[in-house]
C-alpha cells in the first residue's frame, strides 16, 4: 500500500560561499494543500531584498507557533567545514534539520512515507524518505524550498550581524557582506589575518601583509 505524503517539506542552504561563517541549512514543512497566501512574496532568497526575507521569516515564526508551518535551521561552523568540507557539512545540518521537523508534529517512530521531500540543486535526503526529488533552482520553483532557503538565509544574516559587533570581528565587517569575499573582506583579512569564523580553506589564495 502506498501512503500519501500529509506534509511538504522543501530543503536549501545558504551560505556555500563565504570566506567566513558557518553554512546554513533550512528545512520547511508544510501540510499537504497548504495555503501559500498566509505567507505572500515567497520566492528565491536572492531575490528578495533583505526587508522582505524579514517580513516572510517573521510570518513563518508566527505561523510555526500556530503548528501551521515548522520550519528548522541548523548552522554547520567554519571549523567543520575546513576539517569535513562543505558537501559533508551540508548533509550533517540537512540531517539534524530534517529530524527535528519531522519529530515536531508528531509524537512516536517517524513514518517516512508522509512527507514529500523537495530539494534545491544537488541535495539528498536520507533514503528513508522515499518520496523526494532535487529540483534543479528550486528555490525558484517550488515555494517550499524558497521558503527553507528564506529561513536558512535570514538566519545567518541574524549571526553573521550578531557576530560582527564583537570586539574580535570589528575589524572585518561582516554585518556588510556577510562574510563573501568582497574587495574589503579581502582586504580586511590581507591586513588582520584569520579570525575564527574564517574558512581556512577558503582563503589560501590571499596574501597576508605581515
Amino acid at each position: 500500500m502506498i501512503t500519501k505524503p500529509k506534509y511538504i517539506i522543501g530543503v536549501d542552504e545558504a551560505g556555500r560561499g563565504p570566506l567566513a561563517g558557518p553554512v546554513s541549512v533550512g528545512v520547511a514543512m508544510v501540510p499537504a494543500g497548504f495555503d501559500w497566501g498566509l505567507i505572500p512574496g515567497v520566492n528565491d532568497s536572492k531575490k528578495l531584498t533583505e526587508k522582505k526575507r524579514e517580513v516572510i521569516f517573521e510570518i513563518a515564526e508566527k505561523l510555526q507557533k500556530e503548528g501551521k508551518v515548522w520550519y528548522s535551521v541548523s548552522l554547520v561552523a567554519a571549523e567543520s567545514i575546513d576539517a569535513n568540507g562543505i558537501v559533508p557539512s551540508i548533509t550533517s545540518g540537512l540531517q539534524r534539520s530534517l529530524k527535528r521537523v519531522v519529530e515536531d508534529p508528531k509524537q512516536g517512530d517517524v513514518e517516512y512515507g508522509l512527507y514529500e521531500v523537495k530539494l534545491d540543486g544537488g541535495l539528498t535526503a536520507p533514503k528513508e524518505f522515499m518520496h523526494q526529488e532535487t529540483i534543479t533552482k528550486g528555490d525558484a520553483k517550488e515555494k517550499v524550498i524558497g521558503l527553507a532557503s528564506i529561513m536558512a538565509k535570514v538566519t545567518r544574516d541574524r549571526y553573521m550581524v550578531r557576530i560582527a559587533a564583537l570586539p574580535q570581528f570589528a575589524p572585518y565587517t561582516f554585518e556588510t557582506h556577510k562574510g563573501y569575499g568582497t574587495k574589503k573582506h579581502r582586504e580586511s583579512i590581507a591586513q588582520n589575518g584569520l579570525s575564527k569564523e574564517h574558512r581556512t580553506s577558503y582563503c589560501n589564495n590571499i596574501k597576508f601583509l605581515y
